[in-house]
């Protein structure tokens, strides 16, 4: 922030409780009751300071990342069925697939071309695809490609291991053996099981996904987390959520990043209404603050656009994501948002920061 701006927070302040704004300012961590204060009273301009602030504290450099990769959806075939995704088809639907090792290679080839370091690889909780299937396929991509496969949420590592019939610890260990490099932090929606119960009722449970990814961080790999939040839960669900991933931080210390995105409604059985632009900044802000322990805070301009995105980067995020060369899941609940690797260079530089590529451990690639 500019000369002046500890006047513009004195003035923001009033009317909140200052005392929980000044153990920000002072790099102390807030409790649960006091981010729920903050979040429930605070005004939408001083969180976005109080996250830059916490921002600018973590990352003084002014350098804003991103990575060229490609979203895969190996299937759209699922079992979960959850209400809030118009993506996934049932077992037998005609519209449902598998894509073949050679669309999958052809994929990988032109994310290499496009200067793309990293595969995203996700699906459906597909009833005939075991761990042998997973196994033999990134086998033959780390064979044939120079890529990382930051691949597998911990709800499909949780089918997996309950359809083999073993520990989750040892689907890991055999999948990291493969050539899995790192997770993401999918299928996480609210880390509340009530809210889960309403919206996705038989996807993995909270205690079971926090499972994976401390057997994740144990075996030495690294991982994101996610929200998807808008849907039906409260700001105080959205709390949960957080408090959640910090504990588990403290104690792994193997999350590189979060992301907060807001749920999309159209052509879910869920229905309902896309949060709005504020609500967004408001949510990113306070994941910022709270996550005291978690060095990195991407945007979600494939929910958002990069209008509001650039927005975000002083709402605290330090991360652009990915260009995302392809995406289908967000897509088929009527997103529409495009950001070419160009467009996120520039919209960065206009934002007054240092664009930098990245890989999936948050090292740098390339300065722009």
């Amino acid at each position: 922030m500019p000369a002046g701006n500890k006047d513009m927070g004195e003035i923001l302040m009033q009317g909140i409780v200052k005392e929980i704004a000044a153990k920000v300012f002072e790099g102390k961590r807030i409790s649960f009751e006091e981010g729920l204060e903050l979040w429930e009273k605070a005004d939408t301009l001083l969180l976005g300071y109080l996250a830059d602030t916490v921002r600018r504290r973590l990352h003084p450099d002014g350098v804003v990342t991103f990575v060229v990769d490609r979203n895969i959806n190996y299937t759209n075939i699922c079992t979960c069925g959850c209400h809030f995704c118009a993506f996934f088809r049932p077992p037998g639907h005609p519209e449902g697939y598998v894509l073949t090792r050679e669309e999958i290679f052809r994929k990988i080839e032109e994310t290499l071309e496009a200067g793309g370091t990293q595969i995203l690889m996700q699906g459906g909780l597909h009833p005939d695809l075991g761990l042998s299937f997973f196994e033999e396929l990134f086998r033959e991509i780390k064979a044939r490609y120079p890529i990382t496969l930051h691949s597998l949420s911990p709800v499909e590592v949780d089918f997996l291991a309950r359809k083999e019939g073993l520990a989750v610890e040892e689907v890991l260990r055999r999948l990291k053996e493969s050539g899995l490099d790192s997770l993401p932090g999918g299928g996480a929606e609210i880390l509340v099981d009530e809210v889960r119960q309403r919206i996705s009722p038989r996807k993995t449970p909270v205690s079971r996904w926090l499972e994976v990814m401390r057997a994740a961080h144990r075996l030495g790999m690294k991982s994101t987390a996610t929200m998807m939040f808008g849907s039906v839960e409260t700001l105080e669900d959205r709390l949960k959520h957080l408090e959640e991933l910090r504990r588990l931080q403290d104690e792994t210390g193997g999350f590189t990043a979060f992301i907060p995105w807001s749920y999309q409604p159209g052509n879910t059985a869920l229905g309902g209404k896309p949060a709005t632009a504020e609500d967004y900044l408001r949510t990113l802000a306070i994941s910022r603050i709270y996550l005291d322990n978690i060095p990195n805070i991407q945007v979600s301009w494939v929910t958002q656009g990069a209008k509001t995105a650039q927005i975000a980067l002083s709402f605290g995020a330090n991360d652009f994501g990915s260009t995302m060369l392809e995406e289908n899941v967000v897509r088929a609940a009527g997103a529409v948002f495009r950001c070419s690797k160009e467009d996120i260079i520039r919209v960065i530089k206009d934002a007054g920061f240092r664009p930098a590529q990245r890989d999936n451990l948050y090292n740098v690639l390339r300065y722009f």
